[in-house]
């Protein structure tokens, strides 16, 4: 025998969209078997999307699941002896879990339950799943593969120990859709690198890649040997087949030499409840060694505007748009907004609206006609002084003679609103919002005003990460496509005369890690 041939599908699956769903894992095990692989898995909840929140709670939603599911059975025997390891929705007679279907020459072989289901942050499964009770071992071609989802391999001595331990399990596979944030890469590799010595396992780390809603898939499938090291790993942010040869003597071998993991399995109550499942092996000659090589990890602002870049698109396109519109205003977070969707969707499906005032300075009309022309995107002007100072002459018996101040400034932010949503409703247009993590975490923005939008690109992003965004976007090429002024002129809303951020907020690399330790933190 020369190993077992794993592959991992880290696709890109939108919530509800069954049919194009199943066509992206049919053409992804193809796609496996054609390069010689004997079994091949997919993300968490692949086949419906995640996550599929409400949409669990409609009886005609989960059947269609299951449909489509059968669909992707009887589609195995076209591949005789693949094995398919898929996230699906799974109903029991105590309710519906979030499975791992093992599929196989046109049987379903069985179905592994989701045992840890989180219930934190931006995760609410136990609102829909029940947790599975069995764990779940399957025999392909002599090699044990022990199946687990996301969080179960998360917790200490969860249902993959118990499948390492009790059913003998010597590879893992993790399916997963787990959302991206800063670190998290590191994180899983240390975690499952961890797991890996303490159990003499290997581990397939399968991840979703894309955008669904406010979170990020970000791909960057891992593949662990029994002694922890990493073998390969995928892309992030991009949908990739990452292939690996698995060879059962490394574990072997391992496991013969540690008499810790030896006692320590002897000691297990074998009161766990396990399923042991077989599948007919794929007929095969010889095959090359898949290749080894691994994309180097990003640099952490490549990384991040990855995110961002993945998450506008994927939200604009996923909900049937073509275009979008954002008022452009000569700052910075509406010039890293602008670049961030030019490099998106192409700077063709980008439209920039410069709305000056009376506060508006020559520096701010000069510094947003440079952006757009450096991003190649369009920019419309349309003035907004004579509404604003209609709306001033309508309200002036109303205001009594009161001074100018917060209501004033926020007239022109509303005006601004009111502009860039018709253009949005009139040529059906996604209107993207500007407003940063710093000045949205303290309220410095204005309701109705440019809060409004469908999507907010930097909701996640402080004011000293746009500018360091900013500075490494520049950094790519010979010149700065946001110009230079832009990240060196201090910040301001230009909503009174000579107004300036630091005039109502501390700066911001004061005010930022309060943010971050009071939202991130929560300290």
């Amino acid at each position: 025998m020369d190993g077992l041939r794993v592959a991992l599908a880290q696709i890109n699956c939108a919530v509800g969209d069954l049919s194009g769903n199943l066509d992206k894992i049919k053409t992804y095990a193809a796609r496996a078997y054609e390069q010689g692989a004997d079994a091949v898995a997919f993300p968490e909840l692949a086949v419906c999307g995640y996550p599929p929140e409400d949409l669990l709670f409609k009886p005609h939603f989960i059947a269609d699941c299951q449909s489509t599911l059968d669909d992707l059975v009887v589609f195995s025997s076209e591949l005789p002896g693949l094995v398919l390891f898929v996230g699906c929705v799974d109903q029991s007679d105590e309710g519906l879990h979030n499975g791992a279907a093992a599929i196989n020459n046109g049987r379903m072989l069985g179905v592994y339950r989701k045992k840890a289901l989180p219930n934190y942050g931006v995760f609410d499964e136990k609102r829909y799943f029940r947790p599975g009770r069995e764990s779940v071992c399957v025999s392909v071609d002599n090699v044990r593969i022990g199946l687990s989802i996301c969080e179960d391999v998360w917790c200490d001595h969860g249902p993959a120990d118990d499948e390492v331990m009790v059913g003998g399990a010597q590879l893992i596979i993790n399916l997963n859709a787990s959302p991206y944030h800063i670190g998290k890469g590191r994180a899983r590799e240390k975690l499952l690198s961890e797991w890996a010595v303490r159990n003499r396992a290997s581990v397939g780390y399968v991840n979703m890649v894309g955008g669904q809603d406010e979170l990020v898939f970000d791909g960057h499938s891992l593949v662990l040997n029994s002694a922890g090291e990493l073998v390969r790993s995928g892309e992030q942010f991009a949908e990739e087949l990452v292939m690996f040869d698995y060879d059962p003597a490394d574990t072997t071998s391992l496991r013969e030499a540690d008499r810790e993991w030896s006692e320590r399995r002897e000691g297990l109550d074998r009161g766990i409840s396990m399923v042991q499942l077989e599948a007919e092996p794929r007929p095969r000659g010889r095959r090359k060694p898949t290749k080894k090589v691994s994309p180097r990890a990003l640099e952490l602002e490549s990384e991040i505007l990855g995110a961002l870049k993945l998450g506008v698109s994927d939200y604009v396109k996923k909900n049937g748009f073509a275009h979008v519109v954002l008022g452009l205003s000569g700052g910075i977070d509406s010039a890293l907004t602008a670049a961030i969707a030019a490099e998106a969707l192409g700077a063709e499906a980008v439209t920039t609206v410069f709305m000056p005032s009376r506060f508006t300075s020559t520096a701010s009309l000069e510094d947003a006609a440079a952006t757009a022309e450096n991003l190649g995107v369009e920019m419309l002007t349309v003035p907004i002084e004579p509404m604003f100072r209609t709306y001033l002459v309508a309200l002036d018996p109303v205001f009594d003679d009161r001074p100018a101040g917060t209501a004033e400034e926020n007239l022109q932010a509303r005006i601004r609103g009111n502009l860039l949503m018709a253009l949005s409703n009139k040529f059906n247009w996604l209107l993207l919002s500007t407003g940063n993590k710093s000045e949205t975490s303290v309220g410095y923005a204005t309701l109705y005003g440019d809060m409004s939008g469908g999507f907010a690109v930097l909701k996640d992003v402080s004011k000293t990460l746009a500018y360091r965004l900013a500075e490494f976007m520049n950094s790519r090429f010979d010149r700065a496509f946001i110009p230079k002024r832009i990240i060196t002129r201090p910040p301001s809303a230009e909503l009174r005369a000579d107004q300036r951020d630091s005039d109502t907020l501390p700066e911001y690399e004061i005010l930022d890690p309060i943010v971050q330790r009071y939202v991130e933190d929560a300290l």
